[in-house]
């Protein structure tokens, strides 16, 4: 039942326990910390993990894990429709948790990876690695031993380093069609169904925690912009730590003792939202209590049938995960139906300036798409690349690919405070870009990343490891083009859309989000090279392929790019006036209407 004594919306929380912000926002800080811990850093390890344990091609990889990171966003929109209609955003948040540890739980069991093996003279060899990540090396194992092997002329041919050990020659004619790959059907399903699982958790908890920050602050709380940004801290706080530890722990101890930690994480956070949650002071609870307990199917009542529609995620999910190529058939006339939707309300619907800055809010729907497919290459395909062809020697260690995922969230905690700095004082001087230049710029960034990445791939020659700082490069790149769209975007959204449609505009924003997403793991699986065990047996044509990928869709994001700077005078036009000078940086999590929804870096 509602606590009646709750602070109402339109009153000044006077409590200041947290750093001069209610007490409520310290379990919320920790709550999504955590959840984004378990997050990133499985999926740190995700690409690396498909690729060497359970021997996927690159290509099936890539497409199984952009469509994982689409239906996480694209879910978010069901889950923030339950909580806001029948079950509150507490509830929510609580049953996505469970959800979440449930799947990070699941993940944790894998088995004993897939074989992969060949027949020669009669005798059965298994190729595999004598370690995980891009230090492994590949073996060959057969009932008299085991030993080193490498390849030669373009991967077609077999080098044995022991000969006599594994009972080969030392050179013999190689080709992927030799061997045959056995997998373990029931851990692969429970892969599907963890990821399944952790896609709903997200759905359920994403937005719905974001909107419990707002409700801590009555209208016209001055701390509400500053709660936020301490929220976001703590989400990248968990992203950055997260990258870091499961990356190392995984690659370095084992997959389950990675993906555990990551699960600990999320059970962290559950437990913290539980056992403190009389400190939202009843905020956060269901519009109408007496609703929930109406029956809808036989006996089952409104509560337990939007848990339902949880397990159905799952259900739908898992399906969809098992089998990607199925969700890219419908995955372009879901984006057409929505444009049709949203172009046929603003024609119909809205008159005048109202109708201009639809038309402006459509635009910056549609306009993230060339920026988030690119950005998220960073946890498929340039996770891979970071892996196996890149020097990652630092201070005489090798460090995990995984952990240069952190890049992104360490230069966020570095960058968006000088960002919004420079926006003021360009401000000032009436020198401020537009937000449509500003979302240029940063879709143009987008593009230029992976150029300077193709140029550092040049550099090392046809065969050699790329310098680590290229590394570095794009990820600082790509992050001041995130601080340029993802701040811009959500913030234009909401100030455009006319305030009885700000839901579905919003819906519209998640929903081609996700479908960047599953762009971004189609571009991954275009890149997708000859493997053994996970690890490439021509490196000379796995660059080729890097660069050809790297180069064209670089190009094609610059030349968007330009033709949105091109065009800018006339969104800004369409805005009418909307346009605000003075935004608050919201990197990994932008507020929008005392939202702040993750743009993951997923995700979320």
């Amino acid at each position: 039942m509602t606590d009646t004594t709750a602070t109402p919306a339109t009153a000044e929380n006077k409590d200041t326990s947290f750093f001069g912000h209610p007490k409520g926002l310290a379990i919320l800080f920790l709550t999504e910390m955590w959840e984004r811990f378990s997050y990133y850093g499985m999926r740190g390890l995700l690409i690396i993990y498909l690729t060497q344990h359970f021997l996927f091609s690159d290509e099936r990889s890539g497409i199984m894990y952009g469509a994982y990171t689409a239906l996480v966003y694209i879910m978010t929109i069901i889950g923030g429709t339950l909580a806001d209609r029948y079950l509150g955003q507490r509830k929510a948040v609580t049953y996505g948790a469970i959800l979440l540890v449930i799947g990070h739980g699941l993940m944790a069991f894998e088995g004993d990876g897939s074989r992969e093996t060949f027949v020669y003279e009669g005798a059965e060899y298994q190729l595999t690695l004598d370690g995980r990540g891009g230090d492994a090396n590949q073996i060959v194992v057969s009932e008299m031993g085991t030993s080193l092997i490498s390849f030669a002329e373009g991967g077609t041919v077999m080098q044995v380093a022991e000969p006599e050990a594994v009972g080969l020659p030392a050179e013999l004619p190689f080709s992927s069609d030799m061997t045959t790959i056995e997998r373990q059907g029931m851990f692969v399903n429970t892969l599907y169904l963890a990821l399944a699982f952790i896609i709903a958790g997200v759905g359920f908890l994403k937005a719905n925690i974001s909107t419990i920050v707002g409700s801590l602050y009555g209208l016209g709380d001055t701390r509400r912009d500053s709660g936020f940004t301490i929220f976001y801290m703590g989400i990248n706080l968990g992203s950055f730590l997260a990258s870091i530890t499961v990356g190392i722990i995984g690659i370095v101890w084992g997959w389950k003792w990675g993906f555990g930690l990551a699960g600990v994480g999320m059970l962290a956070g559950l437990l913290t939202f539980l056992f403190f949650q009389p400190w939202l002071e009843g905020r956060a609870e269901p519009p109408n209590p007496e609703k929930l307990k109406q029956k809808v199917f036989g006996p089952l009542n409104v509560e337990w049938a939007c848990y339902a529609t949880g397990i159905a995620i799952v259900a739908v999910s898992m399906a969809i995960v098992a089998f990607p190529d199925m969700f890219a058939n419908v995955v372009g006339w879901i984006g057409l139906a929505m444009f049709a939707l949203l172009v046929g309300y603003t024609a119909l619907k809205t008159k005048g300036d109202e109708q201009k800055r639809m038309f402006a809010a459509i635009y910056f729907v549609l306009a993230q798409i060339p920026f988030w497919a690119l950005f998220e290459q960073a946890g498929s395909s340039l996770n891979l690349f970071t892996d196996r062809l890149v020097d990652r020697s630092m201070f005489g260690w090798s460090v995990p690919a995984p952990v240069f995922q952190s890049l992104n969230a360490g230069f966020i905690f570095i960058f968006a405070p000088i960002v919004a700095w420079l926006w003021i004082a360009l401000a000032k001087r009436g020198w401020n870009p537009s937000t449509p230049v500003k979302f240029a710029l940063g879709v143009f960034m987008a593009g230029l990343g992976f150029y300077v990445l193709v140029a550092g791939m040049g550099v090392s020659g046809a065969t050699g490891l790329t310098a680590v700082y290229f590394i570095f490069a794009i990820y600082w790149i790509h992050t001041m083009g995130e601080l340029m769209v993802s701040p811009v975007g959500l913030s234009a959204v909401t100030k455009l859309a006319p305030a009885r449609v700000v839901g579905m505009t919003m819906g519209a924003w998640f929903l081609y989000s996700g479908l960047s997403n599953f762009l971004a793991g189609v571009i991954a699986s275009t890149t997708g090279a000859e493997t053994i065990g996970g690890q490439l047996t021509d490196v000379a044509a796995a660059k080729a392929g890097y660069a050809e990928v790297y180069s064209n869709v670089g190009l094609v994001a610059m030349g968007v790019a330009v033709l949105m700077l091109l065009i800018s005078p006339i969104i800004k036009w369409l805005m009418a006036g909307a346009d605000g000078t003075a935004i608050k940086p919201h990197p990994t999590e932008t507020e929008a209407g005392g939202q702040s929804m993750d743009r993951s870096s997923d995700a979320p």
